[in-house]
C-alpha cells in the first residue's frame, strides 16, 4: 500500500501541490484567527475589559477553524475533481476516444459468425447486442493508474487544504487553553507564536525555492505587520 502511494504521488507531482497548499493555508488559518484575536485585543486596549473569558475567544477561534477545514476540503476536493474530469475530456478528444470508436472495437471482438459456428446454433442479434452492453459496462468500471492516481491526489489535496488552515488557527489559541482569563500578556504571547510560526515558513519556503531566506520571511511578515496595524486602527 505504501508503495502504490508514492507510486501515485509520483505520477501527479503530489508532494509539491501539498506543499503548496499547506503553506498558504497555514498561513491564512494563522492570519485568520490573528484578525480575530485583534478584535479582543483592542477591547482591552480600549479599557472596555481588563481581561477575556478564554473559553470565548477559544470557542470563536476554533468555530471559525472549523469552519475552515470543512471548505476547504469540500471545496479543494470538488474543485479537484472538475479539474481532472475537465484534463480527461481534453486527452480523450487529443486521442480521439469517443462512443463510437469504443463500439467499433467491441464489434470487432464478439464475431456473431464464428460463435454460431462453434456451438452449431443460431445466436440472434439482441445478444450481441447484449454482450456488447455488457463489455462495455465491465470496461467503464476499470480505472487506469493515472485515474487512480489523481482520485488519491484528490483526497490527499482536500485533506491537506482543510487540515491546514485548521491546525493554523489552533496553533494560535494554544496560550488561551493554558489559562481561563486571558489578558493583554496571553494575546502578546499568542501574537508572537503566530510570528514565529510565519518566521518557520518563510525559511521553509527559502530552503525549497532556493532563495534567500530572509527574503522570503520579509515577505511573510509583512501581512501580519499590515494585518496588526490596519486592525488596531480601525478597531481602536
Amino acid at each position: 500500500m505504501f508503495e502504490r502511494a508514492k507510486t501515485y504521488a509520483r505520477i501527479t507531482k503530489l508532494w509539491g501541490i501539498a506543499r503548496r497548499y499547506f503553506v498558504n493555508n497555514f498561513y491564512d488559518g494563522m492570519l485568520t484567527v490573528l484578525g480575530i484575536l485583534l478584535g479582543f485585543f483592542v477591547l482591552i486596549l480600549k479599557g472596555d475589559q481588563s481581561s477575556i473569558d478564554s473559553h470565548i475567544v477559544i470557542l470563536t477561534g476554533v468555530g471559525s477553524s472549523i469552519s475552515m477545514l470543512i471548505s476547504g476540503m469540500s471545496g479543494s476536493y470538488l474543485s479537484e475533481r472538475a479539474e481532472q474530469k475537465k484534463i480527461k475530456e481534453e486527452l480523450n478528444r487529443a486521442m480521439v476516444i469517443n462512443d463510437s470508436y469504443e463500439e467499433e472495437v467491441i464489434e470487432d471482438s464478439i464475431d456473431v459468425k464464428e460463435i454460431e459456428k462453434a456451438m452449431l446454433i443460431k445466436i440472434k442479434h439482441n445478444v450481441n447486442s447484449k454482450a456488447k452492453s455488457r463489455l462495455r459496462k465491465k470496461k467503464k468500471k476499470i480505472k487506469t493508474l493515472q485515474e487512480k492516481a489523481e482520485n488519491y491526489a484528490s483526497i490527499i489535496v482536500s485533506i491537506i487544504n482543510g487540515g491546514s488552515p485548521f491546525l493554523g488557527g489552533l496553533v494560535a489559541l494554544i496560550p488561551f487553553f493554558l489559562v481561563s482569563t486571558a489578558d493583554l500578556s496571553i494575546f502578546i504571547i499568542s501574537f508572537f507564536i503566530i510570528l514565529f510560526c510565519i518566521i518557520l515558513l518563510g525559511v521553509f519556503l527559502g530552503m525549497i525555492s532556493k532563495e534567500s531566506i530572509i527574503k522570503n520571511i520579509f515577505q511573510m511578515t509583512v501581512a501580519f505587520f499590515i494585518t496588526l496595524l490596519i486592525s488596531i486602527f480601525l478597531l481602536s
